[in-house]
């Protein structure tokens, strides 16, 4: 079985946590899109959708559902989205996409996050994928020597403007054995709109695709 095809098992299993009439949340990324198309096939028994990312929302809207903004939902029944790291506490580093600010919102109102990942993304401790943070343009030097100060090697993501028009710092070389700690002091930090760790806000449910098939943790 190919990593696509891990992939898309993951993404098709998550439709069992989608109920009919509800809008769902949906996240970012390759996984994603494998479960976008699988919630194509039931998009006239659900109202539509949340999305967290301009890419998402373009491909809801061209498999023909709705797509509500977020400041008009009071809460999602579930969220499913993708992770490039995820611990055994369901502890993600998420922010590959850029999207990861819009991610964090979405799974705030969510009852419910169904994270999807190939089993490639399993990882015992946090750090080896780079810790993307979304800051505001003036602040990157600031917020980039501060990070150095907790023991990361911060690179600006060059080229790359978030959907709400900031820039990425990925932080390199980290171990990160405290991750609900880490999360708090990057978040503290003057200009940091916020950090891909995704600790306080874990996965309730983890489908993880594998050559022998999908695994549920929770």
């Amino acid at each position: 079985m190919t990593q696509d095809e891990m992939k898309k098992a993951a993404g098709w299993a998550a439709l069992e946590y989608v109920q009919a009439g509800s809008i769902v949340g949906v996240g970012t990324g390759s996984t994603v899109n494998h479960f976008i198309d699988a919630l194509a096939t039931m998009k006239k028994e659900i109202k539509g959708a949340v999305s967290s990312s301009v890419a998402s929302t373009e491909k809801l809207k061209e498999l023909g559902i709705p797509v509500f903004e977020c400041n008009d939902v009071f809460s999602l029944d579930v969220y499913v989205d993708g992770a490039d790291e995820i611990n055994a506490k369901n502890e993600m580093i998420k922010g590959g996409g850029a999207a990861l600010t819009r991610e964090k919102i979405v799974a705030a109102i969510s009852e419910k996050f169904i994270c999807i990942v190939d089993d490639t993304k399993q990882v015992d401790v946090l750090g080896q994928f780079p810790l993307p943070v979304e800051v505001i343009p003036m602040a990157r030097s600031y917020v980039a020597r501060e990070l150095v100060k907790l023991g990361g090697d911060p690179a600006y993501r060059e080229g790359v403007v978030t959907d709400n028009g900031n820039m990425i710092l990925d932080v390199h070389n980290m171990q990160i054995t405290n991750a609900k700690e880490l999360e708090d002091k990057i978040n503290s930090l003057a200009g940091v709109v916020t950090v891909g760790l995704f600790a306080h806000r874990g996965a309730d449910v983890l489908l993880v695709g594998s050559p022998d098939g999908v695994k549920k943790f929770d």
